[in-house]
């Protein structure tokens, strides 16, 4: 599952970054596709570290039918994938609100947005140091089972909760920032259920989220760890490439736009299904400053920027 997972998370980041770099009208990357990059290169090694690490050391076995040294390597895999997700998340989560930045030009949301993010990043912050330094001295979480090492843990199950909790309500919170938002627009009532179903999407990001949190009740005490944690990893693996998914679909309504123009789009005769080559350089700069796309191109997505503030179309990529 890692694998299929991987695959279809890296093919769906990369049409969004070779769109964005080759075929949109400012044809850049901006910061949230910097962000996006991070967390698909960290998905990448955290993938073959799923599969070459912890799946090739007793993932889900017993861990009595493993050697002292398999367990050993097992733990001292789980140990980096651990930080491996903790930053994925952070990246993932920070490239959405860049991307909701350029969608609502409202000074308070955008300033939601920013204290959202900073939360967001300092909370992967500190999840990151805890999770590095649990353990005194640090190697001793994955010598303990070894039968001489000597050391001493946090209480990493509490952590673990915690942090799920946070990510939960993060999550919830995130999605409430735009939803909020939707009734605001003028926008025909179509076009709205389709702004919010866009955005509920990360719904599935949260639910992987709340059964990852479940099946944490034995995380850390458990006597049968390569086999508990099979679950963990399952739902933590989901979580992580959902969400990778998720921040990317907004790009794939353009995608479709241009592949498919008669089918996806629903400008009016006064508007373009998608910009033509001629007029990219001469459309109004967007929000960030970067020339793109019009609104009415997004429908769903970037078109809430003008119809919430009922002004022009602006631009954006």
């Amino acid at each position: 599952m890692a694998i299929t997972l991987g695959i279809i998370t890296t093919i769906t980041t990369l049409a969004r970054l070779i769109f964005k770099r080759f075929f949109s009208a400012s044809e850049t990357l901006t910061l949230d596709d910097i962000l996006i990059i991070g967390a698909l290169l960290m998905h990448i090694s955290c993938t073959t570290i799923n599969v070459e690490g912890l799946a090739a050391h007793g993932l889900g076995k017993d861990i009595w039918t493993l050697s002292p040294n398999e367990l050993k390597t097992f733990v001292f895999f789980f140990y980096i994938i651990e930080n491996h997700f903790f930053l994925e998340i952070t990246l993932a989560k920070l490239s959405l609100l860049l991307f909701y930045l350029n969608i609502f030009p409202d000074k308070f949301i955008r300033r939601l947005i920013w204290g959202t993010a900073l939360v967001i990043l300092l909370l992967g912050i500190a999840s990151t140091f805890v999770i590095i330094f649990q353990c005194a001295p640090v190697q001793y979480f994955w010598t303990q089972y070894d039968g001489h090492s000597t050391g001493h843990c946090l209480d990493i199950n509490a952590f673990a909760w915690c942090n799920a909790a946070l990510n939960i309500a993060t999550d919830i919170w995130m999605l409430g920032i735009p939803l909020s938002q939707i009734r605001k627009l003028k926008l025909h009532w179509k076009k709205k259920l389709g702004a919010a179903f866009m955005f509920l999407t990360g719904l599935f990001v949260t639910v992987a989220a709340i059964l990852r949190m479940q099946s944490l009740v034995h995380f850390a005490d458990s006597s049968n760890p390569t086999w508990d944690q099979l679950i963990v990893a399952f739902w933590c693996t989901i979580e992580v490439n959902v969400g990778i998914i998720c921040t990317c679909l907004p790009t794939f309504r353009l995608i479709l736009l241009r592949l498919f123009p008669h089918v996806f789009s629903t400008g009016t005769k006064h508007s373009n299904s998608y910009v033509r080559s001629s007029d990219r350089r001469s459309g109004p700069s967007s929000i960030t400053g970067k020339k793109g796309y019009q609104l009415s191109e997004l429908e769903s997505t970037t078109e809430l920027n003008s119809s919430y503030t009922g002004s022009q179309p602006l631009y954006i990529d």
